[in-house]
């Protein structure tokens, strides 16, 4: 008997939650079929308003709330994508809604890269940096010891890579913001070698310590496939976030009280 009002108690605590929830969200911020018109279409209100790297709420078609990871799995299918949901909170919701059968097959597969490219970074974090041991350009000693007991912001990028070179201003920028803490370090690894890097770096002046030759250990040691790709690591060495754009990195240094 007990068993039995214990289990409708759970019941109907589950049905008013839920009923809560749903009346939180409203509509989604644009027109489901709308956006899937074009590929241009769609991409525009993609930039401006999705970044799977950030904290929201993931909703799947029945507006349910599921782990991130589920979502990106599933919008690695390529059959969904995400839209940003009206809601009477404060809060960030995403929703899945289903791609249109006449939709461009454009839009799936870069829904689908971007998703399996987050899903990398999300199983990255919470684990520890991995060993590292070399020189910057200048032959000064940096590892993992280097950095021990301090915040550790890294930049993945190499000379050729147009999106690296095109965030170096705001990049430049956080540094800047930072000066007063002596608990965060800016490190950034680079591909090339460290003469290239001192004569490109003269044009183009970045406020990271640069660590050169690094192409080997970000393809096979952090497995990187695209960049830039940016790492934020706490004082005890361990990946709290990892992130492809100047944009979710701002926003994931101002969650973690960096900037």
């Amino acid at each position: 008997m007990n068993y039995l009002k214990l289990s409708l108690s759970i019941f109907f605590v589950f049905i008013f939650t839920n009923s809560v929830f749903c009346q939180l969200i409203t509509h989604p911020d644009i027109d489901p079929i709308l956006i899937q018109q074009n590929y241009i279409k769609w991409l525009d209100y993609n930039s401006e308003n999705i970044l799977l790297s950030r904290n929201f709420i993931p909703l799947n078609e029945e507006s349910q709330q599921i782990e991130k990871k589920t979502f990106l799995e599933l919008l690695t299918t390529s059959a969904y994508i995400p839209l940003v949901m009206q809601a009477t909170d404060d809060k960030l919701y995403y929703k899945l809604y289903k791609i249109q059968p006449t939709a461009d097959s454009s839009i799936s597969a870069t829904i689908s890269q971007m998703a399996f490219e987050e899903l990398t970074h999300l199983n990255m974090e919470g684990t520890v940096f991995p060993k590292f041991d070399s020189n910057d350009i200048n032959g000064h000693h940096i590892s993992n010891e280097t950095f021990k007991d301090r915040f550790v912001i890294i930049k993945c990028w190499y000379i050729h890579c147009a999106a690296c070179i095109r965030e170096f201003p705001e990049v430049n920028d956080i540094v800047r913001k930072t000066t007063k803490r002596k608990d965060v370090f800016f490190l950034s690894l680079a591909e090339d070698t460290p003469e290239q890097l001192k004569m490109f770096l003269k044009k183009k002046p970045l406020l990271y310590e640069v660590v050169p030759n690094m192409k080997r250990y970000m393809n096979e040691t952090l497995q990187l496939n695209s960049f830039p790709t940016h790492f934020i690591i706490n004082k005890k060495g361990v990946i709290v976030k990892v992130v492809s754009d100047v944009k979710s990195l701002k926003e994931a240094l101002i969650e973690n009280k960096l900037l």
